[in-house]
């Protein structure tokens, strides 16, 4: 079943296009592939990043999200050199940053995972950053802007590799089934930074 991609907001892509087209922001990227890349570079499969900031104040609670950006795929040939992500700020959506490592194919597998799923979805980005934990979260509201929304709990989360002890990767698992996981890890765990806040 194909996915439901909402488009990302024109100022966010344009800014992406103005990063890529930067050899500066380009050569001064951390990520190596991006840097190393010869060619054109084109930004592929935008997703809204949403953050669950407040995960151990409602842990077995219902997630309280909030958007954080957009992240772009950057396309080089055929496969994802990097990400590129735009945020919001006062002034509008902003270019925010390149990021390289494992969640670029991470990612990329997530949704080829879940364009093989029977029921259609709208694919976003779910950062935990109590855990430094990061999601592909599969939306049953494929009509919404991709700005809102909670998870349902009938909503699946594939956690993208590498993810916390105890939580399998690339596991497609319901919301319901996989907060109380993450709970009892959050007990145990200390608090780290963010792949995405």
């Amino acid at each position: 079943m194909p996915l439901h991609v909402p488009p990302a907001p024109a100022p966010a892509l344009r800014s992406v296009l103005a990063a890529l087209g930067s050899p500066t922001a380009v050569s001064e990227a951390p990520a190596s592939a991006l840097r190393a890349h010869q060619g054109p570079l084109s930004p592929d499969r935008p997703l809204p990043v949403h953050v669950w900031d407040d995960v151990r104040r409602h842990a077995g609670g219902p997630p309280r999200t909030r958007l954080a950006g957009w992240r772009f795929q950057v396309r080089g040939g055929d496969r994802a050199v990097a990400t590129a992500e735009a945020r919001l700020t006062a002034d509008g959506w902003t270019f925010s940053h390149f990021c390289g490592g494992p969640y670029v194919a991470a990612t990329e597998r997530a949704l080829q995972q879940a364009e093989a799923l029977a029921a259609p979805y709208q694919p976003r980005l779910l950062s935990v950053p109590d855990l430094y934990m990061l999601t592909l979260w599969l939306h049953h509201d494929i009509g919404s802007d991709g700005s809102d929304g909670l998870p349902d709990p009938g909503d699946l989360l594939v956690p993208l590799a590498p993810a916390p002890p105890g939580i399998a990767p690339h596991r497609p698992q319901r919301v319901a089934d996989l907060l109380p996981r993450l709970s009892l890890r959050l007990a145990s765990a200390p608090l780290l930074g963010s792949p995405a806040a």
